[in-house]
């Protein structure tokens, strides 16, 4: 496929360096696995820098951005707030995918989750879970559609 694809970190603490990400690294080696081109992930705090970090990406040609972290109900998770504005559509169904993926495997913290998915441009942008295994939940959804998402996005044919 050879198409580009940017994966934003949302956290406070490891942009701090108070902790490593686990997360990004686990997208970033999915979304290589699945034919895309992807660097290192983006790690910026929460807030203005999600969404100047996804605007970057969609300016530099990225086809798909995927977020993790900052889609909790805390003060400081602002990535759907973030990300909103950049939409130009929603699609509603893979957000919704997400959190029902999680409660489908047990986690009731699952419906919590404020993430969105939209296009920016060409551009498909999902907000992913922080957790670990939010975001394998999540990249188990996205597995099935992403290629074919993509494609639409720009109307390539089914």
């Amino acid at each position: 496929m050879s198409l580009r694809a940017c994966v934003v970190v949302a956290s406070n603490r490891a942009a701090a360096g108070v902790y490593a990400d686990e997360t990004g690294p686990l997208i970033a080696d999915w979304l290589r696995g699945q034919g895309f081109q992807c660097d290192d992930p983006a790690v910026v705090p929460d807030g203005d820098p999600v969404r100047d970090a996804i605007s970057a990406a969609v300016a530099d040609g990225a086809r798909v951005v995927l977020t993790t972290g900052g889609t909790g109900l805390t003060p400081t998770d602002r990535t759907p707030e973030a990300t909103a504005p950049l939409l130009d559509r929603q699609v509603p169904g893979i957000a919704e995918a997400v959190r029902a993926a999680g409660l489908a495997k047990g986690v009731p913290t699952a419906m919590l989750s404020r993430g969105l998915a939209g296009i920016a441009g060409d551009c498909l942008v999902v907000n992913l879970p922080g957790s670990r295994g939010g975001v394998k939940d999540a990249l188990g959804v996205l597995e099935p559609v992403l290629a074919h998402a993509v494609e639409q996005v720009v109307g390539s044919d089914h």
